[in-house]
Parts: C-alpha cells; structure tokens; sequence
C-alpha cells in the first residue's frame, strides 16, 4: 500500500489536494478522468468512474449543428485527389 500525507490549499472557494503520481499510478487513476467522491465514517473515498464509450446514436445526439455546422475544414486549394 501507498500512503502519503499531503497538505490541503485553498483552490478558489475549494479546497483541493494533488495526488502524487505514486498514488495515481497505484489506484490507475489519470488525468481528466472522472472520479465519484463520498464520506464513509470520516473517511474520503475517491473511486473512478469507468469509461463507458458511446454508440453512434449518442455521439449523434450531442452533436449541435450550430456549434459545429459549417466546413470542418476550409481550404483555399484542392487537397489531395478532391475535384470540387
């Protein structure tokens, strides 16, 4: 088992606490990924939260055609063998 004693700061009006990489790599936690946090009898319990993948039918259903409507990518020339 890891154990390391860390202090806690001030992070706007949260407080936080940054795990060692000894910490993350033990309990395969990364960044930008999505964790639950509780209190069981005192006690804080950081658990990450699975990533699930999306269908096709879900990634289509976030899409927001006004935020990505348009060209995906505009080119002032022919890139590759496209014949506009």
């Amino acid at each position: 088992m890891t154990e390391v004693e860390l202090d806690i700061k001030q992070w706007g009006n949260n407080l936080g606490v940054r795990l060692p990489a000894a910490i993350a790599r033990e309990s395969h936690l990364k960044a930008h990924q999505r964790v639950r946090i509780s209190v069981l009898n005192g006690e804080i319990i950081i658990r990450p939260i699975a990533a699930t993948a999306l269908t096709l039918e879900q990634r289509l259903a976030l899409f927001n055609p006004v935020e990505h409507g348009g060209e995906a990518m505009v080119a002032s020339q022919t890139l590759g063998a496209e014949n506009w």
